[in-house]
Parts: C-alpha cells; sequence; structure tokens
C-alpha cells in the first residue's frame, strides 16, 4: 500500500485550509478599514445625506446606500486620490442616483430637522442649532450642482478634492461656489 496519494490529498486539503484562512483575514481586516473609515467620515455622510433628503426615512435609506456601496467600492480603492475623495465621490454619486430615482415625488420642506451628529460640539446652543437647521432648508433648496459643492465646502474639502469628486475643474468649482454662496445669502436674506 503505498501512502503517496494520501499524502497529496492531505497537502491539498492543508492548502485549501491556508487559502480559507487567508480569505478570512482579508475579509476581517476589509471590515476593520471600513469601520475606521465611517468612524472618520460617518457624521460628514450623515449630513451630505441631510443636504439631499429632508425626511428622516429617506435620509436613513440613503445612508443605508451610501454605506453599502462605500462597502462594495473599497476593495477596489487603488489609492489614485485620497480616501476621503474616494468616499465622497461614491457618497454624491450614490445621492445623485437616489435624487433621480425619487424624482420629484417628495418636495422640499422648509421642516427644521437636524441631521444626527456624533460629534460632541461644546458650543450646541438653541440659536446655533436653528441656525444650522436653516442653513441646511437652505442647501436643500440649491439646484443639485450648486448643493454639493457648498455641502463639500462646508465639510472643509479644499477645492481639488471637490473638483476631483465632482470630476470638474478648480475654477468650475469656484464658480459654482460662487453662485452657491450668492443663492444661500438671497435665501438666508444677507447682504450681498
Amino acid at each position: 500500500m503505498s501512502l503517496e496519494p494520501q499524502l497529496s490529498g492531505a497537502g491539498s486539503a492543508l492548502a485549501a485550509t491556508d487559502e480559507q484562512v487567508m480569505e478570512v483575514d482579508r475579509r476581517n481586516e476589509l471590515e476593520r478599514q471600513y469601520e475606521g473609515l465611517w468612524r472618520e467620515y460617518g457624521a460628514s455622510l450623515s449630513r451630505l445625506a441631510a443636504s439631499y433628503e429632508c425626511l428622516p426615512h429617506a435620509r436613513e435609506d440613503l445612508l443605508q446606500e451610501i454605506r453599502l456601496a462605500i462597502w462594495t467600492a473599497s476593495p477596489r480603492f487603488r489609492g489614485e486620490s485620497s480616501l476621503r475623495t474616494f468616499v465622497y465621490r461614491i457618497a454624491h454619486n450614490r445621492a445623485l442616483t437616489h435624487v433621480w430615482r425619487r424624482g420629484a415625488r417628495v418636495p422640499i420642506t422648509n421642516e427644521i430637522q437636524e441631521p444626527a451628529d456624533d460629534r460632541p460640539n461644546p458650543e450646541s446652543s438653541v440659536v446655533r442649532a436653528a441656525e444650522e437647521a436653516r442653513l441646511m432648508v437652505a442647501v436643500r433648496g440649491l439646484p443639485v450642482a450648486y448643493r454639493q459643492t457648498i455641502t463639500m465646502a462646508l465639510e472643509d474639502l479644499p477645492l481639488a478634492e471637490i473638483a476631483a469628486v465632482l470630476g470638474i475643474t478648480e475654477n468650475n468649482v469656484g464658480v459654482r461656489l460662487n453662485r452657491a454662496r450668492k443663492m444661500l445669502r438671497e435665501r438666508l436674506g444677507g447682504k450681498q
């Protein structure tokens, strides 16, 4: 009786086990990276979703769509841009798809609803919260191209990253940003 076939069978079982262990390790690493990414950008993405949706259940749906899109795309991140640019591009594309699918079924409302923000805010006062809510309502009323630009500018993304996310030039970002600010001033009753 020869032991050679038995050993070769055991070797392939060990190789399969090693591959399975490597796959589990890869998945665990992806999950850790995704959770870290969501800890870093989750509050910003929540505010981004709020700029597209005023109804809480629709905003939650959009946020879940964004989470799923980021989870699906994150293994394909090649480092050709910053991680923040990659995440915002996915989020904005998903938000645009969401708005396009929604169509005109849900009108923009003047209801003031504060988006979830888990960041500590020592300056949280009633006046500040009301101003932020008023700004969010005004941002929701902007055309999508200006809403995208102002939302990212409010999240402190530099012009170059906004341009990369939207696929336009930095000059175009600057023009859109100026126009969005002007529209916001008009909506909020500020000085020109």
